[in-house]
């Protein structure tokens, strides 16, 4: 289990401090689907970021399976049970797919292994297994083998900031079908920043984050009507924009 208690945290800009995340509690339980989405600038990015390790909230606590993982590393918190997915795929000259995903998995994956992971995610791996993850590779397949190794690492917790991000229609309705996948399959909780409908309509839970702070949770029932009103086609059009987040 996940959970933030009391998570704030503040940034220096011009003006002098600026709370981005403002007192935040949240707990997220075992083998949940979970989307969190909200408006542009409303700490979504931030809050994955701080649940990651790349950021040190200013001040609360965050407990991982009953143990303050606060200050540790994202090396560490990823050796704990973490994976991260980022909202720009990192590029690796020199690494081919088949060694990152080795990497991931922390064991020598044979081709066989490691192309059944490539084919979850909708890549043709006789294509792929070989390539560099270099500039050669497109955003879609970028994120498509970012996902893949998620999947390979196998973690009791998978994050994935604004995963639809810099990919086309053909990828995103991919994209989906890997997500359904993973909700019936990993033994773990997936938390996916989002604006998306489709991403948000196949959540157990939605959290919704706006000016640093939860203003709803619950389950998507309960939710999504609440957010989508009645004249919104998706939540990215009326009640949320498509710009980046913090």
């Amino acid at each position: 289990m996940l959970e933030l208690r009391n998570v704030s945290f503040n940034v220096d800009d011009d003006k002098g401090q600026k709370e981005i995340i403002r007192d935040l509690s949240l707990k997220i339980d075992d083998g949940k689907f979970v989307v969190v989405t909200g408006p542009n600038g409303g700490g979504k990015s931030t809050l994955a970021k701080i649940i990651a390790g790349i950021e040190t909230p200013t001040s609360g606590q965050i407990l991982f399976n009953g143990k303050d993982i606060t200050h540790m590393s994202i090396t560490d918190r990823a050796n704990a049970g973490i994976s991260y997915a980022f909202q720009q795929p990192v590029r690796f000259k020199g690494i081919r797919v088949i060694d990152l995903l080795r990497i991931a998995a922390k064991t020598r994956l044979s081709v066989a292994e490691a192309c059944k992971y490539l084919s979850e995610v909708g890549l043709c791996a006789r294509d792929y297994i070989e390539r560099e993850v270099n500039a050669s590779l497109s955003g879609g397949e970028l994120k498509r083998i970012e996902i893949a190794t998620v999947l390979a690492r196998g973690t009791q917790l998978s994050l994935f900031d604004e995963p639809e991000a810099g990919i086309d229609l053909w990828s995103f309705k991919n994209l989906i079908s890997v997500f359904e996948h993973m909700r019936e399959t990993i033994n773990g909780s997936i938390i996916i920043i989002s604006h998306q409908e489709r991403i948000l309509d196949i959540a157990d839970e939605i959290v919704v984050l706006a000016d640093g702070k939860i203003v709803k949770h619950g389950t998507k029932d309960e939710i999504l009507p609440t957010i989508l009103g009645t004249s919104a086609a998706t939540v990215s059009c009326s009640v949320f924009d498509k710009g980046g987040n913090r």
